[in-house]
């Protein structure tokens, strides 16, 4: 339960870690590169490097990975290392408390699934109620390191605009400026979609794409062959151009579609105790409280299963059945609503596949 090695960007981790060294580097750094080649992993690896205690006694280029920080930071356990990015938005009464449970249990999803993570869903953010907690945490003193590591992914979805300008004048000036014992490294596939108030306060690294050889090794990662069990090396390493994380956006889909069938096909099963321990079996193994991102791609794909079953039927004459398949489409789109909440995904699950019986199953 721990983040995958980094594979490539040897050139741009030694420059980033000669100018740490040196004292040039910049407290406000954004990352910026097409989607998958590592942006989120890079950043994490420089904020364990400006954590790690040996790093900065003996000038090395690398973390250790064997003291105590290097060990807290694999784990996502670490707590100067702060990591943000996407999440659906907490409800009207959220505190920041709230903020920082949500996160905890995201970064805990994304270590459980050893360090690998698909992409964001398109209906997350970062919500102004996020950008208050982590200004407020950058003004508490660093617990355990010598300095505050804050990694921002996928920037460019933050949302500074909602309520209060108070809030997004506070993090502007953070980015600004920041304690001399604090770091901001945000990350974005879409520089564009950044405010220019944002990009202005930021030094901007470009992230190449991963070579040959770097793709290979991750595919040889013991973890990443046990995601990806039926992809060929050569296949793999075309597929990925570059861009490892568009094979565990594969990867997920798959696994999406496979869990929203299972649903669904619990769902089909005539009443009656047999077909009811089932459709309790089908919910249950959606997954643990606060798995909200996983549970979300189940329900984008079970729209997709819900749409081509309702044009199938029509083409086949069961226009009744197909009718009754487009009212399902609309039990999950309230879901889809309620999972925005803090909700869990498995209670979700056993009431939607309940739904969806009465409603297929007249």
């Amino acid at each position: 339960m721990s983040l995958r090695p980094l594979f490539g960007h040897q050139a741009l981790r030694q420059r980033l870690s000669a100018a740490w060294h040196a004292g040039r580097l910049p407290a406000s750094l954004l990352f910026v590169g097409r989607r998958g080649v590592g942006k989120q992993r890079l950043a994490l690896w420089l904020g364990q490097l400006l954590i790690c205690d040996r790093a900065s006694a003996e000038q090395l280029d690398e973390p250790c990975g064997s003291c105590q920080h290097c060990r807290y930071a694999d784990r996502g356990q670490h707590p100067d290392l702060h990591w943000f990015f996407p999440r659906p938005r907490l409800n009207d009464n959220a505190s920041s408390d709230d903020v920082k449970a949500d996160i905890g249990e995201a970064i805990a999803e994304r270590m459980s699934a050893d360090g690998l993570w698909p992409p964001s869903l398109g209906s997350d953010g970062i919500h102004i109620l996020t950008s208050r907690t982590l200004v407020q945490q950058a003004s508490v003193r660093p617990a355990m390191a010598a300095r505050t590591v804050f990694v921002i992914g996928d920037a460019e979805r933050m949302v500074v605009q909602e309520g209060s300008d108070g809030a997004a004048n506070a993090f502007l000036k953070l980015l600004e400026e920041p304690s001399p014992s604090t770091f901001l490294i945000l990350t974005s596939s879409e520089p564009g979609a950044l405010l220019p108030t944002v990009r202005s306060r930021v030094v901007t690294i470009r992230v190449p794409s991963v070579g040959r050889a770097d793709v290979e090794a991750f595919l040889d990662d013991a973890a990443v062959r046990r995601r990806l069990p039926t992809a060929s090396q050569n296949d793999a390493v075309s597929r990925a151009g570059g861009a490892i994380g568009d094979l565990l956006t594969e990867g997920s889909t798959t696994a999406s579609f496979a869990a929203a069938r299972r649903i669904l096909d619990a769902a089909l099963l005539p009443a009656g105790p047999s077909g009811s321990v089932d459709r309790i079996k089908a919910a249950a193994r959606q997954g643990v409280a606060g798995a909200r991102g996983t549970f979300s791609d189940m329900l984008d794909a079970l729209t997709v299963l819900l749409h081509t079953r309702a044009r199938q039927l029509v083409a086949s004459g069961h226009e009744s059945d197909a009718r009754r398949s487009a009212t399902a489409l609309m039990d999950v789109e309230q879901t889809k609503r309620l999972a925005q909440g803090n909700v869990n995904p498995q209670l979700l699950s056993a009431s939607l596949v309940g739904t969806l019986h009465r409603t297929l199953r007249p």
